[in-house]
């Protein structure tokens, strides 16, 4: 069951006419162009962290950061951090200490899932961490962060993040950017064997519809409820 005082979770992503967040043979499929870059930097402004999989930050090598002079001005104007936090989702606990995601101008925190076999210890986080999270469970987990300060959050992906957050209804907002490639293959943005909770399936409304140039399409959905929209 959701615990009341929970952050507000928006999923963020661009994905192909087909529903793809990467092409066939796998790898990154840098999908959106510019004015994707620009709605994904508007949704890392309203956040005050971002959760991200660690595949995807091995993947990518870095998280998303804001740019634009007047994000981070208004940002600063509310007293925030210019950057979201970003809190990597891992079970191992282990990133290559490699990654730019380790030089880029912003507090990490790590949050780490329990080994699949008890009899499996549980690994030492790497360095680079300000603050190390358990995941035991989705809902306490979020309890966690929201006790912490994190009320608006950014899922950045991938895949499996989203579909363990989508098989509990944890998802309070999808804003995708529609993309005109046509990829195909098994990537898709919830994985084809993902179980979605019974009332994540039904009821969500449309809150935002805008042409982007590039013939690009941004489509942002909500689950009905009190909340009112908060972009």
């Amino acid at each position: 069951m959701r615990p009341a005082a929970t952050p507000e979770l928006r999923l963020v992503l661009a994905v192909s006419l087909d529903g793809r967040l990467a092409p066939a043979e796998g790898g990154a499929a840098q999908l959106g162009g510019a004015a994707d870059r620009q709605v994904l930097e508007e949704a890392l402004a309203w956040a005050d962290a971002v959760l991200v999989g660690a595949e995807t930050l091995r993947r990518h090598g870095s998280t998303c950061l804001i740019h634009s002079p007047a994000l981070l001005e208004a940002r600063r104007s509310q007293g925030r951090a210019a950057q979201p936090i970003a809190i990597a989702v891992s079970r191992s606990g282990r990133l290559p200490a490699a990654l730019n995601f380790f030089r880029q101008p912003l507090e990490r925190w790590l949050l780490q899932a329990a080994p699949l076999s008890p009899a499996v210890p549980a690994a030492a986080p790497a360095e680079g961490f300000s603050r190390h999270l358990p995941l035991d469970g989705w809902p306490e987990a979020l309890a966690a962060l929201a006790a912490l300060g994190q009320g608006r959050i950014a899922v950045l992906g991938g895949a499996q993040l989203a579909a363990a957050l989508a098989a509990e209804d944890l998802l309070d907002e999808l804003q995708l950017t529609v993309c005109p490639r046509l990829l195909g293959g098994p990537h898709g943005w919830l994985p084809a064997d993902a179980s979605v909770a019974p009332g994540g399936r039904t009821g969500w409304r449309l809150v935002e519809h805008r042409a982007l140039p590039g013939e690009e399409l941004l489509l942002r959905w909500r689950r009905p409820g009190d909340q009112g929209v908060t972009s």
